[in-house]
């Protein structure tokens, strides 16, 4: 009988990056009040998805979060989580920005604490029906991995936007890798999503020594400080055709959340993972739904599909809500429509408004289409349609439109509004 790969009593642990707040700039104004890994996705900060899906595997025994967000900013969430799941979790702060290479190797020792035996590393932008468990499973199947990656198809068209790779048919080994190439490369594109063995840090620190040289010598001069690395351009595309990188394919849903428009589908997708049946027993709630239970929706609005209301929010009579996410303690007063928009925490729309956006889901027409992540001008200059945002503490008066707008936090709006960003 053969050997099973792991027992319980194997030892895993999982790390988070999520950057810090100069980063994310394209989900302004949404991370103007609320850090974007914190940002609410069908109804729990978006990096708790992460956790959750961590934690279903009963050998991960600690979750790490490293970013330069400072460490009070995170407290909350951290105790939260703590609490919630019974698993050690920690943040760890960088003193400055290292890039997704450098804070990973910052922080390796208190990585390889009580010898795991490999580590999940898991961007924290990314959203999808994580399948750590086979991940795991395909990693230990190859013991001379160092690192193995999770991939997925995307049309030819948009494998540039991303990680590509080129691997072996049969071993799944990984021979090309390259970052955001400037031509076609392959359609296997890297979702940040990756199973590492502890001993990848003895890669990282050859591969540190070789940036630190170029640093102090003046050849390189695009990298911010000597401490800075790369993992995607400076570790796995080192460790590409050396039989060490390997990757997975998956056809499960994955995404990224780059734009307040991302988010609108990441929520679509997380609220149908997690449905429950208790989402139905109102009829005029049209599911994927979630509403927090300290929200207060009068029975005669109709909400859904897609739809996010966090706690404290007040939906009056008559409102029609459909594919948006509604932010803790905002109102949407009597026969108001919203939709295709995100509305910020403690804003107020009036009775009689009309609140739309443009979605911007990926082409339902091309298998493996991605998310386009356009961006907020084109090339003439005028605002590209997207999602309506209202921002933190908006007031919108009664019988007003937007359409296609965002609005910046704590704006009190006195008329109607198109194609426009409201400063």
């Amino acid at each position: 009988m053969d050997k099973p790969l792991y027992d319980n009593s194997t030892m895993l642990k999982a790390v988070i990056l999520i950057g810090g707040p100069q980063k994310g700039t394209r989900f302004r104004p949404l991370s103007l009040d609320t850090p974007k890994p914190l940002f609410p996705i069908a109804g729990v900060p978006l990096i708790q998805h992460h956790i959750a899906a961590c934690v279903k595997l009963p050998q991960v025994r600690e979750i790490l979060i490293i970013g330069s967000y400072t460490a009070a900013t995170m407290a909350q969430f951290v105790g939260d989580m703590h609490r919630e799941y019974s698993v050690a979790i920690r943040y760890l702060q960088e003193f400055t920005p290292l890039g997704t290479g450098g804070g990973l190797y910052h922080f390796r020792d208190q990585i390889r604490a009580g010898n795991p035996a490999a580590f999940f590393l898991l961007n924290g932008d990314v959203c999808a029906d994580f399948p750590l468990k086979q991940l795991w499973e395909f990693h230990m199947e190859r013991p001379n991995s160092l690192v193995t990656i999770m991939g997925t198809e995307a049309t030819r068209q948009q494998s540039i936007h991303y990680g590509c790779m080129v691997r072996e048919s049969s071993t799944k080994a990984v021979s090309h890798y390259v970052e955001k190439p400037t031509s076609y490369v392959s359609a296997l594109i890297n979702c940040g999503v990756y199973v590492c063995a502890p001993r990848v840090f003895q890669t990282m620190a050859k591969a540190l020594e070789r940036k630190e040289a170029d640093y102090y010598s003046g050849n390189n001069q695009s990298t911010p400080n000597p401490g800075y690395m790369s993992w995607e351009q400076d570790v796995l595309a080192p460790l590409a055709g050396t039989n060490t990188l390997y990757a997975m394919q998956i056809t499960n849903w994955w995404s990224q959340v780059k734009t307040p428009g991302s988010a609108i589908y990441a929520n679509r997708h997380y609220l149908e993972l997690h449905r429950t049946q208790s989402d139905t027993h109102n009829n005029n709630i049209l599911p994927d739904v979630f509403v927090h239970p300290t929200a207060c929706v009068d029975d005669s609005a109709v909400i859904g599909p897609n739809v996010s209301i966090g706690a404290g929010c007040t939906i009056k009579a008559g409102v029609r809500i459909k594919e948006s996410i509604i932010l803790n303690n905002a109102t949407i007063s009597e026969h108001s429509l919203v939709m295709y928009s995100v509305v910020g925490q403690n804003a107020s729309v009036g009775e009689w408004s009309r609140i739309e956006g443009t979605p911007s889901d990926p082409d339902p027409n091309k298998p493996f289409a991605k998310m386009e992540n356009q961006a907020l001008f084109n090339a003439d200059g005028r605002l590209n349609p997207s999602i309506t945002i209202l921002g933190a503490s908006v007031v919108v008066p009664a019988e007003t439109i937007l359409l296609n707008t965002i609005v910046l936090p704590h704006k009190h709006l006195t008329r109607s509004f198109k194609h426009e960003i409201i400063l």
